[in-house]
């Protein structure tokens, strides 16, 4: 249950919207070009996402959290961790800066610590702030689900604009039939071939899902291996190691040394300031929800 009467944060996975903003539109070569020759499909493509959640979820409370280059301590513990990710599209590279720009001058917080992802940023600041208040996170990452709690839900961006399917404990419990943290656990056991690590060799959902609902974790398992069935038994000794790697991967990590004071993230745009970097930018799209803020504003 959420507790209504608490300040809303909405925590932004600013990673996956760029990512799918960017991607939307570059497919068919619409960069939109500013007059600098700079790209901004990226910037656009976030910036509407985000006004578009903003008002649909009407927090009181906002942040964004970034990563801060591609090494982090997964890929020291793996060396293959995310190796099948090409280099960032050359018409991205500037959009990196400018969004974190944009989202400055509309003086919401901007997240991120070298050597962790924006996961383990968006999970510290989740658990840091869960006591005083109702935490919402935007994201199009299922990985983020392992994070859902008591006032901890997860807005999954879905394709086009303002398409969410929102999960609680309660609905992610019913859809696997395993809590938010197991979500660890059936990574541990399935891979992930997204961020390429492979889990344990023969071993897919169903059967993962199966083994968690009997014996709760990845410990669970190995303790009682003498249960399994013959085959099964054979695939995990055989995947041990990365069976134990993959669960370290799979962890969103929640003691990052960062923090965000909730007074710091009140959603309080001041338009000139706004209007000022958007016009920087050539965003002239974006000018009609500064307005929309200014006008609800006028009406409250």
């Amino acid at each position: 249950m959420m507790n209504e009467n608490k300040p809303s944060l909405l925590l932004v996975d600013g990673m996956a919207l760029l990512f799918r903003a960017f991607f939307a539109t570059a497919v068919t070569g619409q960069f939109m070009i500013n007059s600098k020759g700079v790209p901004t499909n990226a910037i656009q493509g976030f910036l509407k996402h985000f006004f578009t959640a903003v008002s649909s979820f009407k927090p009181t409370h906002v942040a964004v959290c970034w990563d801060m280059g591609s090494k982090t301590f997964r890929t020291e513990m793996f060396s293959g961790y995310k190796a099948n990710r090409s280099e960032a599209p050359i018409e991205l590279l500037p959009q990196f800066d400018l969004v974190k720009e944009a989202v400055e001058a509309m003086d919401i917080p901007n997240i991120g610590l070298a050597g962790f992802e924006a996961d383990d940023c968006i999970g510290t600041i989740a658990r840091n702030l869960q006591p005083e208040a109702r935490v919402s996170i935007l994201t199009g990452d299922q990985d983020i689900l392992q994070l859902l709690d008591k006032d901890i839900s997860v807005i999954l961006l879905k394709k086009g604009f303002g398409n969410y399917l929102v999960h609680t404990a309660d609905t992610f419990y019913e859809e696997k039939g395993i809590t938010p943290r197991q979500m660890i656990d059936l990574k541990a056991f399935m891979g992930d071939p997204s961020d390429n690590y492979p889990g344990v060799k023969g071993i897919g959902e169903k059967t993962a899902l199966k083994l968690l609902q009997q014996f709760e974790h990845v410990d669970g398992v190995i303790e009682n291996l003498d249960k399994l069935t013959k085959a099964q038994k054979a695939k995990i000794e055989e995947g041990l190691e990365m069976l134990h790697l993959s669960r370290q991967l799979a962890e969103i990590k929640c003691d990052v040394p960062v923090q965000c004071v909730l007074d710091d993230a009140v959603y309080k745009i001041n338009q000139q300031k706004a209007m000022e970097k958007f016009s920087e930018l050539e965003l002239r799209g974006l000018y009609r929800h500064l307005e929309k803020l200014e006008e609800s504003k006028s009406l409250a």
